[in-house]
């Protein structure tokens, strides 16, 4: 069979579509015959076969695998083809292959490896038992072979990440971390081998973690021991010198000095990330040892320093390499990850009790001869612009603001070095400052010193003084007027990128230094706009329009309005000359000039009626549509402007409307003739902001203008992104000008307003539109409802109704049901009885429309966000429950979820084998636990439960590890000591019974979540106690209290006490 299909892998790799397809559907059919995964790897183990094709046997082979292995496989296709007999057999060559077989070819032992760990993630252990004691016999073979040895860590790096169990890892970890340190300290084998051997000691920390909390105390038994060995390890890697750096000539060979360069590097570096792993994971098990380690980085990125300024600063080095295993082994990536470990350590309590006695002992010399200005000038001198970051950024300004801006995913010494002061900047202030000044006074004053390093130094105190800002930290005017001088000598420079720098660092000094630099800051933004026309260089023109936002802020009030219309004319010839159009890898600089001038039109909103800066600000929206960020910027900023522009009046939102409306129409047209989805999408968001934030009534002509539009669009379109927008503009044209749209009449079709809404709405509830495109029907609906009432809609407002109901039977976005129960909500305010009536006499689908909507109601109010939603869901309750009506009575719905502790996190295949279970209660009792919910929430003080307090850090705990040394005695209130506990507070366990929605409206900022961060509402806390006085004395209300939990009793008995 090997002939066979030896013809068909080489087609696999044909250039020509077709002929990849065809060979690709033949393997497919091969599937069942049993010889086919045993003559793969018989052809992948042939040494005579031509590499690509072994690579591609594997491939296939490996992709069979998770098709046809095992049901365990997340790819598995529904039938295990291939026996046991065969299983064994190729698990036997596939190992071989990886392991003991010798072949020049490393990356088909790196295919093989991959191989193995997929089928050791469906067998190991049970049906692969030997798997793990044959790995740790070749990785103890002292004769054992460099390449077996490689191979053999590469699969058991594999299956640590993703082969053992708890119990597995507990059974044979310290013979699995004593093989690994036997090769570590091994200084016979080859370095990159004793770095992979501590990149899967690195990997056994993960399990580690997720066992922690279960087994503390075997845990930290465990850890003591392994790290009295490899501590002493790791100080000597560290200490030990790098080998002789290979030349430019050798760096790009096999050689011996390239070779074992390479190799001390990726050892060094598997060490620093390790102890980088045991401080995020035992904290307080490296607490004793980090001066030591502390000292040892420092003296090593010290001595490092001119390798580096060679490779990267004066050479052009290629970094940022990793080997075949993926382990970084340049020296940059050393660098990087030293400076890193660093800027962590500096925050340990010994290390930061002896840097801070030591400032405290040297007196006013602190700023200019101690450890700080050491540590400011070894910062300094690794985020210098290294050559392959001056060729690139001179290209492309994207890049440039990319990393002025930190979205950049491309960590680099350069950042490192920034974040390593800005810490220092966080613990010391404005000392940190004063030592950048006295650094830099010498620095510049050195004739000698490059641009490089000159821009460097700007560049962490830019870094530093941005930091400062976003905690409202000011410098005092001296020190201010002592850092400007720099700043003025730079933007006076003939080199660009120090130019550039000059003026940003300009915005962060105006930033932090108040009234005593508005003079300073009303100079250099006039010398910015004049650099945005004149300078001959991109980057100082992309440089100043950036910081403009760090400018307009900061200059008095009285010369900035007169420059509004400056920068405007600036920009506006800035992006004249400059194709927005033209692809890009990133749109950074299209942002950025969004940001600028949305920053500048704020000054004065009213000068978009009388100025391009509007039309300027769609044009850079249209070029870069499909630009998530972009487009938040635009859409974000246009509404702040309507909505400043419609507080001067009729008049003035009509101007707006009358300058706006033709570019936003144009665009959905051009958008829908072009296909360009994105930039209808946008103008139907541009659309719904000028509704939304428009004045009552509308401008006249306003809904004839865009109504026949934004029908099309809702009858016509399935994007998600195009028919919420559409659908809000539609709510909201019918919410401020009820007259004027009713009025409206479609010219193609003849139907009235009335008709064509609710035609718009039975298409948005129909199956063929997604609960996450529908979302806003129901607010649309509830509006037209209210506006046009039931004399209007007549027949149609059961059946809009019944449809809603339909709809909300199926829904399961959590957004899409609140936008439907708000249907049934709002006219429950007008009439309950009648609401009530109507659902008790639908059926959807065999069940009673009340007990459906019900439901889906109540198990869902929790969950709702917005003030009014929420007020408007509690009245609504309260009268359903003071409806009394025996049909609601006998409605059971979803209550308590029945807690299963198992004292484990719960995978989604166990969720989805035991789903959560609830308890069944009427719907009067769950009203009343919903509004006992709210009334917590509503005093803006809400009590937490147990579990949820200790998720969001109410206990800690930290028993493992602890050590004497962790007590901090600064006086500076600096509370990153506790990232050296081992259980700092902040952790949420979520092995807690936290929900998502909990999770998630924390992470937000939670404006209605359960976490007690919802604002105080007086007025609905006061309805509710008022609702609970008059609930409580009316009769069978003692059985509806006897039904609540034990916290809710309480929740509700603290409650009315302090009421």
């Amino acid at each position: 069979m090997e002939q066979e299909l030896l013809p068909l892998l080489a087609d696999t790799q044909s250039p020509t579509a077709d002929t990849r397809k065809r060979a690709e559907l033949q393997l497919l059919r091969l599937y069942a015959n049993e010889a086919f995964p045993l003559s793969l790897a018989a052809i992948a183990s042939h040494e005579s076969v031509p590499t690509s094709l072994r690579q591609s046997a594997l491939s296939v082979l490996r992709t069979f695998i998770a098709a046809a292995w095992s049901p365990t496989l997340d790819e598995f296709k529904g039938q295990v083809l291939v026996n046991d007999a065969n299983k064994t057999q190729i698990r036997r060559v596939l190992l071989e292959l990886a392991t003991t077989i010798e072949t020049s070819e490393r990356k088909v032992k790196n295919s093989a490896s991959y191989a193995v760990s997929k089928i050791a993630s469906a067998d190991f252990p049970e049906q692969w038992p030997e798997l793990l004691p044959s790995l740790l016999h070749i990785i103890n073979d002292p004769a054992a072979s460099a390449s077996a040895l490689h191979g053999a860590l590469k699969v058991l790096l594999d299956l640590v990440d993703t082969g053992f169990s708890e119990d597995q890892f507990f059974n044979i970890a310290r013979d699995l971390v004593a093989t690994l340190f036997a090769v570590a300290t091994n200084e016979s084998r080859k370095p990159i081998l004793r770095a992979l051997a501590v990149a899967v000691f690195r990997s056994c920390f993960d399990t580690l973690e997720m066992v922690l909390e279960q087994h503390k105390s075997a845990v930290k038994q465990f850890m003591d021991e392994v790290l009295s060995g490899w501590t002493p390890f790791f100080i000597s890697t560290l200490k030990a010198p790098l080998p002789q750096a290979p030349s430019d000539e050798e760096e790009s060979k096999d050689g011996d000095i390239p070779s074992l360069w390479r190799g001390v590097i990726g050892l060094k570096l598997q060490v620093a990330k390790t102890i980088m792993k045991i401080r995020m994971v035992f904290p307080g098990l490296i607490t004793a040892q980090s001066p030591a380690y502390f000292d040892i980085i420092w003296t090593e990125l010290s001595n490092i320093q001119s390798a580096y300024h060679d490779f990267y600063i004066h050479g052009d080095r290629q970094g940022r390499l990793e080997d075949v295993d993926g382990l970084p082994i340049t020296l940059d990536f050393l660098v990087l990850e030293e400076l890193d470990l660093m800027q962590t350590l500096i925050k340990a309590p010994p290390v930061k009790n002896e840097l801070q006695k030591q400032l405290q002992n040297a007196g006013q010399t602190a700023v200019t001869a101690s450890w700080l200005t050491e540590v400011l000038k070894l910062a300094v001198s690794y985020a210098q612009i290294t050559t392959e970051e001056e060729g690139l950024w001179d290209i492309d300004t994207n890049l440039f603001l990319s990393e002025e801006t930190s979205v950049t995913a491309n960590y680099t010494p350069r950042t490192c070095s920034g974040d390593l002061v800005v810490k220092l900047g966080e613990w010391l202030k404005t000392t940190t400052a004063e030592g950048m000044l006295a650094y830099m006074n010498g620095l510049f004053a050195d004739t000698s010193s490059s641009w490089k390093f000159r821009e460097a130094a700007l560049y962490i105190l830019n870094q530093l003084l941005r930091d400062f800002s976003e905690v409202s930290q000011y410098i005092p005017a001296e020190l201010a007027n002592g850092l400007n001088q720099f700043i003025q000598h730079a933007v006076q420079r003939e080199e660009d990128f120090l130019r550039a720098r000059g003026y940003l660092t300009a915005g962060a000094l105006a930033k932090v230094s108040g009234n005593v630099f508005k003079q300073a800051a009303a100079s250099y933004l006039e010398g910015a706009l004049k650099a945005i026309s004149e300078d001959p260089s991109e980057l100082v023109q992309v440089s100043c329009i950036r910081v403009l936002q760090d400018l307009i802020p900061s200059v008095p009030s009285s010369s900035i309005g007169s420059l509004q219309i400056s920068i405007i004319s600036a920009l506006s010839a800035f992006i004249a000359a400059h194709d927005l159009r033209e692809p890009t890898d990133s749109d950074d600089l299209k942002v950025t000039l969004a940001e600028t001038l949305r920053d500048t039109i704020m000054v004065d909103p009213n000068v978009v009626l009388s100025s391009t800066a509007i039309d300027l600000l769609f044009s850079i929206a249209s070029s870069g549509a499909t630009n998530f960020q972009l487009v938040m910027i635009v859409t974000e900023a246009f509404e702040d402007m309507v909505e400043a522009i419609a507080q001067y009046g009729s008049d003035a939102y009509t101007r707006l409307c009358e300058k706006v409306l033709p570019s936003i129409t144009s665009a959905i047209d051009v958008g829908n003739l072009t296909q360009e989805n994105a930039l209808t999408n946008l103008a139907a968001d541009l659309l719904r902001a000028l509704a939304e934030r428009g004045i009552d009534p509308l401008p006249s002509g306003f809904v004839d203008g865009v109504m026949p539009k934004l029908t099309r669009l809702l009858l016509d379109s399935h994007d998600a992104e195009l028919i919420r927008p559409a659908t809000e503009a539609v709510r909201h044209l019918l919410s401020h000008d009820f007259n004027q749209f009713i009025g409206w009449q479609d010219p193609e079709t003849g139907k009235g307003a009335l008709e064509v809404v609710l035609i718009i709405i039975d298409r948005l509830l129909g199956p063929t539109v997604e609960d996450n495109a529908a979302v806003e029907v129901g607010q649309l609906a509830a509006e037209l409802v209210e506006k046009a009432g039931s004399e209007r809609l007549g027949p149609f407002l059961p059946q809009l109704l019944q449809a809603v109901a339909q709809r909300l039977s199926t829904a399961q976005q959590a957004q899409f049901i609140q936008s439907l129960i708000l249907v049934f909500a709002r006219l429950t305010l007008i009439s309950a009885q009648e609401v009530v009536d109507f659902l008790a006499q639908v059926d959807l689908g065999g069940q009673s429309g009340l007990s459906v909507v019900l439901g889906k109601w109540l198990e869902n109010s929790v969950n709702f966000a917005g003030y009014d939603e929420i007020k408007q869901n509690i009245l609504a309750l309260a009268k359903l429950y003071n409806l009394a009506d025996p049909r609601v009575a006998q409605v059971q719905v979803k209550g308590d979820l029945i807690i299963q502790d198992t004292g484990r996190i719960k995978t989604r295949s166990q969720a989805r084998r035991n789903p959560d279970q609830y308890t069944s209660v009427s719907a009067p009792l769950k009203i009343v636990k919903v509004l006992v919910e709210e009334l917590g929430a509503a005093t803006g003080t809400q009590s937490l439960d147990a579990a949820t307090a200790a998720a969001m850090g109410g206990t800690r705990s930290g028993d493992v590890g602890d050590d004497d040394d962790d007590d901090d005695d600064d006086d500076d209130g600096d509370d990153d000591d506790d990232e050296w506990e081992d259980m700092p507070g902040t952790t949420l366990d979520l092995s807690l019974g936290v929900t998502k929605q909990e999770l998630m409206a924390f992470g937000e900022g939670g404006s209605e979540g359960v976490f007690g961060v919802r604002q105080r509402d007086d007025e609905t806390q006061a309805f509710l106690l008022d609702f609970f006085r008059h609930a409580s004395s009316q009769p069978g209300f003692q059985e509806m209290f006897g039904g609540l939990s034990e916290s809710e009793r309480q929740k509700l008995q603290e409650l009315a006490r302090y009421s």
